[in-house]
């Protein structure tokens, strides 16, 4: 139930913090019930899709810069993806210090199927709203994202978030 009257920006916040942190969560668990089966997880999904945005082999310091997370994280979850075969590792050819690392086509598997799965969760999230309230929830999330100014494009079957920076496609 909805308190009466003017709502305080701190009641305004605090009610938007809850529904946000309410829908993220319903997004996490079911992520995680669909990366699960794949053999991935929330983060290193993440990276393979970075992976798959890519034009070429990444190195891992572009890797992490790209996804803002420290090179030691990017650098376990090269390891457990390499072991699992979603991704590989090879010599920079121009840098004899510096490693690259791509998806395996296994890897690409696994990006199609889990965003294809996402794709049709979040349409089902959706559905609830008739197209209107869908296109405002987005004009709205953009806002809130700062990204105001941001022309989405045209859909994209299991979109996330866009990649950026040298060795991406857009």
């Amino acid at each position: 139930m909805r308190p009466t009257g003017t709502a305080s920006a701190t009641d305004e916040a605090g009610e938007f913090l809850a529904l946000l942190h309410g829908a993220l969560r319903t997004v996490r668990r079911e992520a995680s019930e669909r990366l699960e089966p794949a053999g991935t997880t929330p983060g290193q999904f993440r990276m393979l899709r970075f992976l798959a945005r890519c034009d070429e082999p990444c190195r891992l310091g572009a890797v992490a810069s790209a996804l803002d997370v420290a090179p030691r994280s990017v650098t376990s979850k090269v390891d457990d993806a390499e072991q699992a075969g979603l991704v590989r590792r090879t010599p920079d050819p121009h840098d004899r210090r510096a490693t690259l690392v791509e998806l395996t086509p296994r890897g690409r598997d696994v990006v199609e199927q889990v965003g294809a799965e996402r794709s049709s969760s979040a349409g089902t999230m959706l559905a609830r709203l008739d197209a209107a309230e869908r296109a405002e929830l987005l004009r709205l999330l953009r806002a809130v994202a700062g990204e105001r100014d941001v022309d989405p494009g045209p859909p994209e079957a299991g979109a996330g978030a866009r990649a950026s920076g040298p060795g991406t496609r857009r």
